[in-house]
């Protein structure tokens, strides 16, 4: 069986407000075995809320309207519903009494405007709200039953608790049970991830597999439907393991982990140390590190050495290397990376110069050029690595979060001992 989750509100059509409450409900839902259909954002108008009611009651075995109970001329979703099912509002005396009192047990006064929340489509019955004054409604239209809760995170979710969840788990509205995973990667573009997972992003099959995109992380998002829970549990289990299979080393994550967190954890496990040397990025690679709990146990600091004198009297970068090479350069990389480690006794060392625009390119080094050096304690200076990004055609905020990421992507390659250039911007020699 299906649902539609409506969301009533002006200050959502605008961007004011984020909707969080269709992201709650379509999780709650998906638990019982209902599949949303889709989501919808309607502003305070009386006639887009009705045709909205309509299509959804026409669409779906369930549909969820939040917000608009409220007791202002703003507030419509009563009246809209009622013109829906083409039927007049009735006066509900007994909810009346539930607001009264609500008011009185706070020793305030209820106003005249609140007898509106009291009201109800007739034909429909009213959902009481123990964290509220708004009840709620729940009616027939079309194939649907709906439910309207007010649009309060906190009372929607408590109504759902105390109606929605009772009354669907005890009707027929149970189905298949839905279940969903996801697999996050960084280092390729959203079409090669496709590509590399073949057939299994067929839209017949199930579990089925698609792709979304995210701050430059591709997020391989699995679903799963089938009527016998362990059944379709295990058949999730398994489409995981072949998408992280496919994907290799460019998986970092499940579910919510991030590649910070991804790669302090494969530090810790290591028990390797890290320091950083940024210029371009200004201190980005740090930032996103001491985001995760407990970095400090793996990263011991690092230096912003944006301009060149810094990166001789902090870092030890030859004057003559920057002279004749450029700050922007292999040479300098790796000197960088070599000196975060000679001056903090890190186990690792990693470092990043680069042209982040708009300006200061040029034919050969254009913007989007960057060069992570990357430099392991205990060996050589000689040894350390540096390896060539293009990032050319994003803007300068943009190419700084992805070269960071890209940074962080490398520092677990190297822990994995996977060759850098399967990063796809990474320049190939």
């Amino acid at each position: 069986m299906n649902a539609v989750i409506l969301s009533i509100g002006d200050e959502l059509v605008l961007g004011q407000s984020v909707d969080t409450n269709s992201a709650f409900l379509s999780g709650r839902l998906a638990e019982l075995g209902l599949m949303t259909l889709y989501h919808q954002t309607v502003a305070d108008d009386r006639a887009a809320i009705t045709a909205a009611v309509q299509q959804a009651c026409a669409a779906a075995e369930v549909v969820i309207i939040s917000g608009g109970l409220g007791p202002t001329q703003d507030d419509l979703t009563r009246q809209a519903v009622a013109d829906a099912m083409s039927v007049q509002l009735v006066l509900d005396e007994a909810a009346l009494k539930t607001i009264a009192a609500f008011f009185t047990r706070r020793g305030r006064t209820m106003s005249d405007s609140n007898r509106v929340q009291a009201m109800h489509p007739v034909g429909t019955t009213m959902l009481a709200n123990s964290a509220g004054t708004a009840p709620g409604i729940k009616g027939q239209l079309n194939r649907a039953t709906f439910y309207v809760v007010p649009g309060v995170p906190r009372e929607m979710q408590v109504m759902f608790q105390e109606h929605i969840l009772p009354d669907l788990t005890r009707g027929a509205c149970i189905g298949a049970a839905i279940l969903t995973a996801k697999v996050n990667t960084f280092g390729l573009g959203e079409s090669s991830v496709g590509e590399l997972l073949g057939d299994l992003m067929r839209r017949d099959r199930n579990p089925v597999v698609g792709t979304t995109v995210a701050g430059g992380v591709v997020s391989v998002r699995l679903r799963c439907a089938m009527a016998d829970p362990d059944r379709a549990s295990k058949a999730l289990e398994a489409t995981r393991a072949e998408v992280e299979r496919h994907l290799g080393a460019y998986v970092f994550g499940r579910q919510e982990t991030d590649l910070p967190q991804a790669t302090v954890d494969l530090l810790r496990q290591r028990r390797i140390t890290l320091a950083t040397a940024e210029s371009c990025t200004g201190g980005l690679i740090g930032k996103f590190i001491t985001d995760v709990p407990g970095s400090s146990n793996v990263f011991l600091g690092g230096w912003t050495a944006y301009s060149n004198h810094m990166k001789v009297q902090q870092l030890g970068v030859p004057s003559d290397l920057i002279e004749v090479h450029g700050a922007v350069s292999g040479p300098v990389a790796r000197a960088m990376a070599a000196g975060a480690i000679s001056r903090s006794g890190a186990g690792l060392g990693v470092s990043i110069t680069g042209i982040a625009g708009p300006e200061g390119g040029s034919p050969e080094k254009p913007v989007g050029t960057i060069w992570v050096g990357l430099a392991a304690g205990g060996e050589p200076v000689d040894t350390a690595r540096a390896v060539r990004l293009n990032l050319a055609g994003l803007d300068r905020q943009l190419l700084r979060d992805r070269a960071a990421k890209t940074v962080l992507q490398l520092i677990r390659f190297h822990l994995l001992n996977v060759p850098f250039d399967r990063i796809q911007w990474v320049v190939k020699d």
